[in-house]
């Protein structure tokens, strides 16, 4: 049974640097222990649990339990979120010192973040400011980590431990390069469009997700579609004739402008849009930092 005194955090903090570094060995390096303390701190973890943490059976290599991958997820959140404390008793000094990190989704960076948070950063130089991007996905496990503040993306997160808000919308944008027939129509049909080759994002992207609810509302399946791990990249690939796709309205604007694309009237169905959430990790007190960042954000309209 589990102690009365609670789960032993220094045992657990072992339990994780095995998950960790994938072996005992390499566990106890990390630790700078031997690895015969490694292993006596696991088994009397599970002890403590009355539950098995690693299946011995299974041969070489970590291999976890169903508890044991349940409890390690329990540790990354515990240990994310004592180094987040740590870091946040030092900012708090008037925004002297300390950093702030903030998650955003490749376009969202580009298109709504860059510029306030340029001029933040200007404003705390003493800061150490980053900007992180990557897809929701990736965004979302950071955040999870605390290795940033904050994340704003095009989809919620699919993690209890994530609040997501809706913080604006989006508008999106079917597009076809110019030279294409299709264009030319006044509005192109379900059947014809799914006849053609749709550009889409890597799984794990908001905008993958989104393109995919929006074309099955209008009955579209795409018999064919081509990833491209970039809204710029898919644009123009689109341009030169590669196939069809939605983006965001502000990433194909200039290649309208210039005649490389044309947009694309599909079948009726929901507004071609998306909101923009921004992520917090349920739990986590705001530092100055993020929440000065918060207040230029909204002073910027």
């Amino acid at each position: 049974m589990t102690s009365a005194h609670g789960l032993n955090l220094h045992l657990l903090r072992v339990f994780a640097a095995v998950v960790e570094h994938a072996g005992f060995s390499r566990a106890a390096q990390a630790l700078f222990v031997s690895q015969s303390a490694v292993s006596k701190a696991v088994r009397e973890l599970e002890s403590q649990l009355d539950l098995p943490l690693i299946d011995r059976s299974a041969g070489r290599g970590v291999h976890l339990t169903g508890a044991g991958q349940a409890l390690y997820q329990h540790a990354r959140g515990i240990f994310a979120l004592e180094r987040a404390a740590l870091e946040d008793v030092r900012e708090r000094v008037g925004l002297r010192r300390g950093g702030l990190r903030i998650g955003a989704s490749t376009t969202v960076a580009a298109y709504w973040l860059a510029e306030v948070f340029a001029r933040h950063a200007a404003r705390y130089p003493q800061l150490d400011s980053a900007l992180v991007v990557g897809n929701t996905g990736e965004i979302a496990d950071a955040l999870v980590d605390c290795r940033i503040d904050a994340g704003f993306v095009e989809g919620p997160a699919h993690d209890e431990r994530i609040v997501a808000t809706r913080w604006r919308e989006e508008p999106l944008q079917a597009v076809v390069s110019a030279s294409s027939s299709l264009g030319a129509q006044r509005r192109a049909s379900a059947r014809q469009l799914s006849a053609q080759r749709w550009l889409v994002r890597e799984p794990g992207s908001g905008t993958r997700e989104v393109a995919r609810d929006l074309l099955q509302a209008r009955g579209i399946e795409p018999a064919q579609t081509l990833e491209i791990g970039s809204n710029e990249a898919i644009a123009r690939a689109v341009a030169a004739g590669v196939g069809v796709a939605i983006l965001p309205a502000a990433v194909v604007a200039d290649l309208i402008a210039v005649g490389k694309l044309r947009t694309l009237r599909l079948p009726d169905g929901p507004p071609l849009q998306r909101p923009l959430y921004r992520l917090e990790l349920a739990n986590r007190p705001r530092s100055p930092a993020l929440e000065a960042f918060l207040a230029q954000l909204a002073g910027s309209g």
